[in-house]
């Protein structure tokens, strides 16, 4: 459903859809930046070019190049250094929300917070009670 909104880079009001997050004069401008790095990509010797690299030529801004990476419009099995950072540490992916290490890291959180819960559930189901004691400093 459509919804009345601001437009997030130029401030002018527009409908937004599902399909575009910007007004049309920006959705145009972002077109036009699209093609440019696009035309500069589709060259054989720039292919391998890094985002830092394709941002210094271009002149396209960094959130661009991650939003059109995200959304697949730059793929990174064509285009391998290009990616968008990891929702968790920042580090530069090229698929999914997080990276590995991250992802790593939540697999064994989750199972270390698993591993607690039935040892909470077993003590609570054998019924054995931990009685803590204090002694008087003297």
């Amino acid at each position: 459903m459509s919804e009345v909104i601001n437009c997030p880079r130029c401030n002018a009001i527009f409908m937004q859809n599902k399909f575009r997050d910007v007004c049309d004069k920006c959705y145009r401008e972002e077109e036009n930046m699209y093609e440019t790095v696009y035309q500069f990509l589709k060259k054989r010797e720039n292919r391998a070019a890094t985002m830092d690299r394709v941002i210094e030529v271009t002149g396209v801004d960094e959130e661009l190049l991650y939003k059109w990476v995200k959304k697949g419009r730059i793929q990174t099995r064509q285009f391998p250094n290009m990616g968008y950072p990891c929702d968790k540490c920042g580090k530069i992916i090229g698929t999914g929300r997080i990276c590995g290490d991250c992802s790593s890291e939540l697999a064994s959180d989750l199972k270390k917070f698993e591993t607690e819960q039935e040892w909470k559930k077993k003590s609570q189901e054998s019924g054995q009670r931990t009685y803590y004691t204090m002694r008087d400093k003297n």
